[in-house]
């Protein structure tokens, strides 16, 4: 077969939900008349959706497709996600953020949180989170928009008042909460203006090439045979083609995470949206809390070794304490991945790569970040094996970093059930126990070139989980204690003035982004956080 018959023209996205508009935007953006783009859905068929949190690189993703910030809060009832609160982690009664900005200042040498452990051992009191613009601004439910000059662009910026708290960019680091469904629905539009066909109609069969396996066509209930060069797989935990047709595989992560449980509701907003997302733990498991313009998108995650369905969706209905929109529903997961997110011609995206539990928001990145990986790598004059290693190279890669950062929360604990005692003595990952022991005998952390989670991420979390380090790194003591107070002074003023000039989360969403209410109605619900 030569290169012209085997270029890829035709491309099948099987599933709609988010990772499937999202991979149908994004391919009809990029690639436009050269090729022609179609997705298989049906109503019939109800999506779990990959949440209503996110993390910031959603921001990027938005601006490479010139989406409007304004506009899409307002139709998709968003609000801004500057952290993540963590309730009774530890312990029960103890909190900590998780940011998204930078904290402090760091020189060539060390980080910052290197400086900020010798100051507690020179009986300096402070907390690291002073030390971060998103994280003060959680603490008292406030948000504005910095410009990215860091002068006042509009009556909804704040000015930053330059200081070594801003390392090259000062503006606020932040992501969303959204109702999953209508950004699908903002998503659809947006591809089927740019040519995407959508088709209605569940999937019957799957045809096969005889000869190397590679999937030639869909088979809609109706007789429809959608043919296709390169299909997409966004059909969710069943992995329709990626999995049911072609045996791919799953490597089951359940020994790390043991919950493969939730139970989700809507509940109405009985106070002002607040400008993170609250994971509150308890003693089979967690409990989402993310608010949106319109209501609240709360879930029981749980293992079921440890909790009954019964037992999770009652302690749900009771600790949302606010009047549900909709009845509370069960979702089973199972915690993985797939042993190639590409196969043959299929690649995977969203849930039916695989799923790690929604605990740091990662699900729509990995989606996202997998529709990404696949337009710079596009096989366009045909699909070859060097690049499909390479693809499921690195998505086995990602997935693992974002999986030993989600392990960490579960082990790091001093909890007293019996869920919370196993995740304490369980055998970690090589690399996870690597990073926490260079951290509890140095203070040492890093990040890889295609590694998510910053180094503030790790030390937020490390500490937060009460991982303190025994030593850290010798520059930190060279500063006299005069000098290091006038360096974190330095940093503190000017995070206190900008969020003392910030209005309410709330505030700032009803005048910036409100809702449009007449999309609310339309649409069922997504699960997750």
């Amino acid at each position: 077969m030569n290169g012209e018959q085997q270029r890829i023209r035709k491309v099948v996205i099987a599933g709609g939900g988010t990772a499937g508009w999202v991979a149908a935007t994004a391919l009809s953006f990029q690639f436009r008349e050269l090729l022609d783009i179609t997705l298989v859905e049906s109503e019939q068929i109800g999506t779990v959706g990959v949440g209503e949190s996110t993390i910031p690189t959603i921001r990027t993703f938005h601006q490479l497709l010139q989406i409007d910030e304004r506009e899409f809060l307002k139709q998709v009832a968003g609000s801004f996600k500057l952290s993540i609160s963590f309730e009774n982690w530890l312990r029960p009664g103890d909190r900590y953020i998780h940011p998204f900005g930078y904290t402090g200042l760091g020189i060539w040498a060390c980080e910052f949180h290197h400086f900020w452990l010798d100051s507690l051992r020179r009986g300096m009191q402070s907390e690291l989170g002073d030390f971060c613009l998103e994280t003060v601004a959680s603490r008292t439910d406030q948000f504005a928009l910095l410009s990215k000059d860091g002068q006042s662009s509009s009556q909804w910026s704040v000015r930053w008042a330059k200081s070594p708290t801003a390392p090259g960019n000062p503006e606020v680091n932040y992501a969303y909460h959204f109702d999953a469904a209508l950004y699908a629905v903002f998503l659809r539009r947006m591809a089927e203006k740019r040519g995407v066909t959508r088709l209605e109609g569940k999937i019957r069969e799957v045809r096969q090439n005889g000869e190397n396996g590679f999937i030639d066509a869909l088979v809609l209930d109706n007789g429809d045979v959608i043919e296709g060069d390169l299909f997409i797989d966004c059909t969710g935990f069943r992995g329709l083609l990626i999995e049911q047709t072609l045996k791919t595989g799953y490597e089951d992560w359940n020994n790390w995470l043991p919950c493969d449980r939730a139970v989700a509701l809507q509940t109405e907003s009985v106070g002002p949206a607040v400008p993170y997302t609250r994971a509150i733990a308890h003693e089979a498991g967690w409990r989402w809390h993310i608010p949106l313009q319109h209501r609240v998108g709360c879930g029981l995650v749980f293992s079921s070794q440890h909790m009954s369905d019964d037992e999770a969706t009652a302690k749900l209905v009771r600790d949302a304490a606010a009047p549900a929109v909709r009845e509370p529903w069960l979702v089973p997961f199972r915690t993985g991945r797939r042993l190639k997110a590409w196969n043959k011609n299929v690649v995977a995206l969203g849930l039916a790569a695989g799923f790690i539990e929604p605990l740091e928001s990662t699900s729509i990145h990995l989606a996202i970040s997998g529709l990404v990986r696949l337009i710079h790598m596009f096989p366009s004059r045909g699909i070859t094996d060097s690049v499909v290693e390479r693809y499921n190279r690195v998505s086995r890669a990602e997935m693992e970093h974002v999986r030993d950062f989600i392990i960490l929360h579960y082990h790091a604990n001093q909890r007293d059930e019996a869920l919370w005692r196993e995740c304490r003595e369980m055998t970690l990952p090589d690399g996870l126990a690597e990073r926490i022991q260079l951290f509890r005998d140095r203070a040492h952390v890093w990040q890889g070139d295609d590694e998510l989670f910053r180094l503030d991420s790790w030390t937020h979390v490390m500490i937060g989980q009460g991982i303190m380090p025994a030593d850290h790194h010798p520059v930190a003591r060279a500063l006299p204690d005069a000098d290091l107070g006038r360096l974190f002074e330095a940093i503190r003023k000017p995070i206190n003035a900008a969020v003392q000039n910030m209005p309410s989360h709330q505030a700032f969403l009803e005048r910036y982004c409100p809702a449009d209410s007449s999309v609310w109605h339309k649409l069922g619900p997504a699960v997750g956080a």
